[in-house]
């Protein structure tokens, strides 16, 4: 019996030493693949500049000899343009994927969205309104922020009055359809009642998601800044959202505060979907679609879920940004593209699903 024991233990520490380095694996070819597609991004763009002359930049400036013409214009490319947005798209990537992911486990069900409780269409209503009223850039990022948030708000006090403690979640989701057709028919208004001329193109290129003009140092450090906030409590509770996806009771009786785990996912996924939304406009599936992806590579364990996503989201979102850049001599429009490649993803998702549940 003790070498039976012995026998299993061993077996059980082999298999868990070969998971272990299967996702550490996996967690190096994602950053690996990140690092090269963010090299390439510095290359494209209607200004030529190869990695030779990228290398030559940081080699005279490590000198210190200062930079000659040529690199002096590269570099105001880079460090203006090119640098921030690659900044800019790796960090909203990883928030949709992180809030996507955390979301997808707290409700149980991988084909969740980051957009499940009426975050963006609230922020596309409130970016329109601030739009209509001819406010700055930074009163349009506001009220789409706090139009986002308090549509959240709205939907978990709905919740709390249906549900009365039962079946919470579902009320959630079906209270948050709910407030997301309301806030997109005010955002229909608000196009209907705009200026043609003006009004309307700005409504409209906002809601179709874009870095274009969102690349600022001010939107890289509050997207930075809330990436850190957001982000690190998944992360910290990522195995707890283990014990949530078999269920609430299961986990009450594991231990968890069910409710108090609830609030923080719900507070930090929002926070993060809803900053990304506000600064750089409505960028749909990729929350949806990354980390269904990952999944499938990785397992459902959120201990290695959540991490992947967020780096996965990060590499999709970059791949994307680059393909609007370059396809055409101006760019197409992030949220346009988005949709176009995970639209189809989701209907083969879906095609698995059903042979799954056959």
């Amino acid at each position: 019996m003790s070498e039976t024991n012995k026998t299993s233990a061993s077996e059980i520490i082999h298999i868990s030493g070969a998971v272990r380095r299967k996702e550490a694996s996996v967690m190096l070819l994602i950053l690996t693949a990140l690092i090269v597609v963010v090299l390439i991004s510095l290359t494209i763009g209607r200004y030529s500049i190869s990695l030779s002359q990228i290398a030559g930049i940081i080699k005279e400036t490590i000198s210190g000899k200062g930079l000659n013409e040529a690199n002096k214009e590269a570099w105001v490319v880079l460090s203006i343009i090119r640098i921030p947005r690659i900044l800019l798209s790796v960090m909203v990537g990883a928030a949709l994927s992180a809030s996507g992911a955390s979301f997808q486990g707290l409700f149980k069900n991988p084909m969740v969205s980051p957009d499940i409780l009426g975050v963006s269409s609230a922020a596309g209503a409130g970016a329109a309104l601030a739009i209509l009223l001819n406010l700055p850039s930074l009163g349009v990022n506001l009220m789409a922020f706090l139009f986002g948030t308090g549509a959240v708000i709205l939907v978990l006090q709905l919740a709390r009055i249906i549900s009365h403690g039962n079946s919470v979640l579902l009320v959630m989701v079906l209270s948050g359809i709910v407030v997301s057709s309301i806030f997109k028919a005010l955002t229909s208004l608000a196009k209907y009642v705009a200026d043609s001329e003006n009004k309307l193109p700005e409504i409209t290129f906002w809601l179709m998601g874009s870095f274009a003009k969102s690349n600022s140092s001010r939107n890289i450090l509050i997207m930075f800044i809330v990436l850190v906030i957001g982000s690190v409590p998944l992360l910290v509770l990522r195995r707890r959202i283990n014990l949530l996806s078999f269920g609430e009771e299961e986990a009450r009786a594991m231990g968890v505060n069910t409710t108090h785990m609830r609030a923080v996912i719900i507070a930090c996924s929002t926070v993060l979907t809803a900053t990304s939304v506000c600064l750089c406009g409505s960028i749909e599936w990729t929350g949806l679609i990354m980390p269904h992806m990952i999944r499938l590579i990785v397992g459902p364990n959120y201990r290695i879920l959540l991490p992947a996503s967020m780096l996965g989201g990060a590499l999709f979102m970059v791949i994307v940004d680059n393909f609007c850049r370059a396809i055409i001599p101006g760019e197409l429009p992030v949220g346009v593209v988005t949709s176009l490649i995970g639209a189809p993803l989701f209907v083969y998702l879906m095609f698995r699903g059903r042979r799954d549940w056959t």
